[in-house]
């Protein structure tokens, strides 16, 4: 009798051991915000949009995803830092739903920025930029080289890339710190080289944080969005958007906004600032605009929302009426991704495609939305 009542109070134990791991593991999904392990999206979306069209998940279960890039014949692909790859989201029947998730790199480096020019695939991870071929109709992938080598990021390790139509290569490279000066003198600058990669060099400096970069289709100017300092505020420094140009200063770490000495630093002299290039656009402390691109006479912006801020700002997609180097005031297109204290999604890249349909990528849901009806 009392070897039957151990092991059924041996059972009872085990079973409640095994509620309780399982109690366990789920609260370690919950802390850890595993991006493979999110739920799926609701079908209810919390989007508010400047015109009242439909908008759709494209693809979804994607992980921390970030950069989007076409390849020819509409294919998207889509940079997944976190789990190392590249993925390939083909839309044969054209329905505006991804027909699956193919891997077509993987065991990449912090990969991030992707570009696809001449049917090459150029990809940027942490410490180097390689290209690649595409096999569209396998949706495969093959190295062709390694272009250069990159050093390594510390506290920014996301590295941009675009190239003009002349066929230069642009390549961001963010700080390692908030605000310091950097001991490699690549760091918090864009990088040059041609498209095959010979004689990497700066291009312009005082960059703490240019995420993503976007070539004008129409100037072949270089713009990016670029992050300001942190721990001065709520509503200071402002955040950016630059036209990148040869040569020129933007000012970090001495410097922020429009050419204002950080006193906080308190490094060189405020004369400094005044030789250093102003920003096209200032934008609300912490919005953390990331994703950009051109689209019928307007710059479209993904502002991924603060992270140290008394009342949080961002998590929305705006956009700016283009006037030659300048810009309208900004637009609300696409909100309620923030609802009250509540975060719903944080949008990283946005691009169009060939039917002129909004695509976000969302690394929070792990999402991908597309949006038609964006009227100019």
């Amino acid at each position: 009798m009392k070897v039957a009542l151990f092991f059924f109070l041996l059972l009872v134990v085990g079973f409640f051991t095994i509620i309780a791991l399982r109690n366990v593991n789920i609260s370690n999904k919950t802390i850890t915000d595993n991006p493979l392990q999110r739920p799926a999206v609701s079908k209810s979306l919390p989007f508010k949009m400047l015109d009242p069209e439909k908008i759709a998940i494209y693809a979804q279960s994607l992980g921390s995803v970030r950069d989007l890039e076409f390849a020819a014949d509409n294919l998207l692909l889509a940079s997944i830092p976190s789990s190392g790859t590249v993925v390939a989201l083909p839309d044969k029947n054209n329905d505006n739903k991804a027909d699956e998730i193919k891997v077509i790199i993987n065991n990449l480096n912090k990969p991030h920025g992707i570009v696809f020019y001449k049917n090459k695939l150029f990809v940027a991870e942490e410490t180097k930029v390689s290209r690649y071929t595409v096999d569209k109709q396998n949706l495969t992938a093959q190295k062709e080289k390694d272009l250069f080598s990159l050093p390594d990021g510390g506290r920014h390790n996301t590295r941009s890339l675009d190239i003009n139509n002349k066929g230069d290569l642009f390549v961001t490279i963010g700080s390692t710190c908030d605000v310091c000066f950097e001991k490699h003198p690549w760091i918090g600058t864009v990088i040059i080289s041609d498209y095959n990669g010979r004689k990497p060099e700066i291009f312009a400096s005082g960059l703490r944080n240019a995420v993503f970069i976007a070539v004008n289709p129409q100037t072949d100017q270089l713009w990016a969005t670029e992050m300001g300092r942190d721990f001065l505020g709520d509503e200071k420094p402002s955040d950016e958007i630059n036209i990148i140009k040869e040569g020129k200063n933007y000012g970090w770490p001495v410097c922020y906004g429009n050419r204002i000495y950080d006193t906080s630093f308190n490094q060189k002299s405020p004369d400094y600032c005044k030789n250093t290039e102003p920003p096209v656009m200032e934008i609300a402390a912490h919005s953390a605009p990331l994703g950009l691109t051109f689209h019928g006479g307007y710059l479209y912006a993904a502002y991924h929302g603060s992270w140290n801020r008394t009342e949080p700002i961002g998590y929305k997609v705006v956009r700016f009426k283009l006037n030659g180097d300048k810009l309208g005031k900004e637009e609300d297109v696409v909100t309620g991704l923030l609802q009250g204290s509540r975060v719903l999604g944080r949008p990283v890249d946005v691009i169009f495609n060939k039917n002129n349909r909004l695509l976000i990528s969302d690394d929070r849901s792990g999402a991908i939305y597309t949006i038609a009806g964006i009227n100019n």
